[in-house]
């Protein structure tokens, strides 16, 4: 899983990492040649007492220090001016917006991450958690959005950092040009789990992209056994249905993310830990043993009703 502005997989990753390189080499430039001229000192030979009337008179002597400091003052303009310049053409390259983008909505909370894709008609939109697929090659159009404290949306392998501010709607873009998995995190402290604020960056094939976008725009899935019947009943009653939504359902809570098709997804927490049945049933019996302080309570239930609740909620793909 790619995290690393190392390894970009796109072209605003592309320009970060060319003035990355850039600006790092010119350092590197410098740090030898300041560590050639501190070591020409070191080693240069002291003269004898004896050459003392040999060497340059103070005017002579004066006249190469202006220039040795003239010099190094220009090469420093030069180079400071060259990164200046650099640096401006990378932030409006990567800020300019090609045309068609697709259009996505990342609403940062304490501590996940809230996605939904826009569309003209209403019943046509989708609403995830945590997970961003996108189609390889098309620009995509990131708004902003937080509701409780700063946080800041980074991707490394596909963009730089953008702030979400409360009351401040903020817009960045991102592409990929291969598939992959690209894993991105919080990258301003928001409070205790912080860390624990991941977000997977799916790419994939346009054919894909449209497969999983129709997928998910479908209701819940309905029962197919009387354990799984049994499930439904039970999210439906349970404290979850007033802080989850589950279409087709009567769980219809905004607080927490969407569970419609929370089966699909790879992670659970916010990339906390991978979605496992042993995983989720010990997020639902205990959440705060896993992410302390996030706002889901634990549930108590039985051994048979925690079975009905993940045969459910496993089929909800």
């Amino acid at each position: 899983m790619n995290q690393s502005v190392l390894h970009p997989a796109g072209p605003l990753a592309e320009r970060i990492l060319g003035l990355w390189d850039l600006m790092y080499w010119v350092c590197v430039a410098v740090f030898v040649l300041v560590v050639l001229a501190l070591l020409a000192a070191v080693l240069r030979r002291r003269p004898k007492i004896e050459d003392e009337e040999d060497l340059p008179g103070p005017p002579e002597s004066y006249r190469r220090l202006v220039t040795v400091i003239g010099a190094a003052t220009a090469v420093t303009v030069v180079l400071l001016f060259v990164l200046l310049t650099a640096s401006v053409a990378t932030g409006r390259a990567t800020a300019s917006l090609p045309g068609d983008p697709l259009v996505l909505e990342v609403t940062g909370k304490q501590w996940w991450w809230q996605v939904e894709y826009e569309h003209s008609i209403p019943s046509e939109a989708i609403t995830t958690a945590n997970e961003i697929h996108i189609p390889v090659g098309r620009p995509v159009k990131i708004e902003l959005l937080s509701t409780d404290v700063i946080h800041s949306f980074w991707v490394p392998a596909l963009h730089g950092k953008r702030d979400l501010i409360p009351g401040r709607p903020n817009v960045t873009w991102i592409q990929a040009d291969r598939p992959g998995v690209y894993r991105g995190q919080c990258a301003e402290f928001c409070g205790f789990q912080h860390a624990h604020m991941a977000l997977l960056v799916i790419a994939e094939p346009p054919e894909r992209f449209r497969s999983w976008a129709e997928a998910q725009r479908q209701s819940s899935v309905p029962p197919r056994t009387p354990l799984q019947a049994r499930g439904k009943q039970l999210v439906e009653r349970l404290p979850c249905a007033n802080c989850h939504t589950i279409r087709g359902t009567q769980a219809s809570g905004k607080l927490g993310p969407d569970l419609t098709h929370v089966a699909s997804r790879r992670t659970l927490a916010a990339g906390t830990m991978p979605n496992t049945r042993g995983h989720l049933g010990g997020w639902i019996l205990d959440p705060q043993s896993v992410k302390p302080g996030n706002l889901m309570p634990p549930t108590a239930m039985s051994s048979e009703e925690m079975h009905a609740v993940l045969a459910y909620l496993e089929i909800l793909e």
